[in-house]
């Protein structure tokens, strides 16, 4: 568990599509993007695609746990007419609940340089027919079941029929997007500068740190402080190794440091129980500390620690 466990599940966790890549420099999000992206955020991750073979760890890490959905996603952008690894520069993913229920869609935005001329004359070639939302022309994926479309030039957005409705229903002010999330709007600039990012609301942050904990959330004080979780941060870089930094939010001093000794004791009992060195190595580079209200895990590795930790028992457990 402890912080080996945050990095893992935070990336394969609730929306898996994010673990496809692990850049190396800042990935910020632009205007046109978060105009598309409903108000009802769940989790939101931004990734520097095109810096992600800069890196060896980034590069064993999406080895290892590229999910089916992410391969299938490469493919569907390699059928478009893209080249992936020139054309697409970010990938942001985010996953929101839709029609007022607890049910999530995730969508995906790609920004990037695209000849999009040269694509709309490959699908036309192939036979490809869009479909109309309002002025927008949405266009079938290949075989994924997934749907795309150009903003402009610069900016791609994907997902399922009820996906990109929602999000050109956000950008035509239709429906109101993140833009008008206060709460969740509030969480990016600490955290943009960072090569991989993401933000999560109060349902989000529950699910992750219910994951991280494991069988520690069966004790009382996790069900006490569980609804005091607010919200999540976390950025990761891999600039001279691995560094990762999470934030959880919490609205008092109590509740944060309840879950910082909550996450030290689950930390402590997998040191204890763990005959691998690289999950002790990985464990004693985690900080799990408490500031105010707000609940803060450090973890730093050099590359070859994180490639040794890629092959142990904990990192299988936890990405199955």
């Amino acid at each position: 568990m402890g912080l080996v466990k945050t990095v893992l599940t935070s990336f394969g966790g609730f929306i898996t599509a994010a673990a496809l890549t692990m850049p190396l420099h800042a990935a910020q999000l632009g205007n046109e993007a978060r105009s598309v992206v409903p108000h009802d955020l769940q989790q939101l991750i931004v990734v520097d695609y095109r810096a992600m073979q800069n890196s060896p760890s980034a590069m064993k890490l999406r080895a290892r746990i590229l999910p089916p959905e992410l391969k299938r996603l490469e493919d569907a952008l390699k059928t478009s007419g893209m080249n992936e690894n020139q054309d697409v520069e970010q990938l942001a993913f985010a996953s929101f609940r839709s029609g007022g229920t607890e049910s999530t869609k995730i969508i995906g935005i790609a920004q990037g340089q695209f000849q999009t001329t040269q694509i709309l004359a490959s699908f036309k070639k192939q036979k490809i027919t869009g479909k109309k939302i309002r002025t927008t022309t949405i266009y079938p994926m290949g075989a994924s079941g997934m749907l795309v479309t150009f903003l402009n030039p610069t900016t791609m957005i994907f997902g399922d029929e009820d996906g990109m409705k929602a999000m050109l229903d956000a950008r035509d002010g239709l429906a109101p997007n993140m833009q008008t999330n206060s709460a969740m709007m509030d969480l990016i600039p600490a955290i943009e500068g960072s090569a991989v990012w993401s933000i999560l609301d109060q349902k989000g942050t529950q699910y992750m740190m219910h994951s991280l904990l494991g069988d520690a959330t069966q004790v009382a004080d996790y069900e006490t402080v569980k609804k005091r979780l607010l919200s999540s941060r976390y950025g990761m870089d891999f600039d001279h190794g691995v560094k990762f930094n999470l934030d959880v939010f919490t609205p008092d001093t109590f509740s944060a440091a309840t879950m910082s000794s909550l996450l030290n004791a689950a930390a402590l009992y997998r040191k204890t129980t763990t005959a691998e060195p690289s999950e002790k190595q990985a464990l004693a580079s985690t900080d799990v500390t408490s500031n105010n209200g707000t609940l803060q895990v450090r973890f730093k590795a050099s590359d070859s620690d994180f490639a040794s930790l890629l092959k142990s028992e904990l990192f299988q457990s936890v990405v199955k």
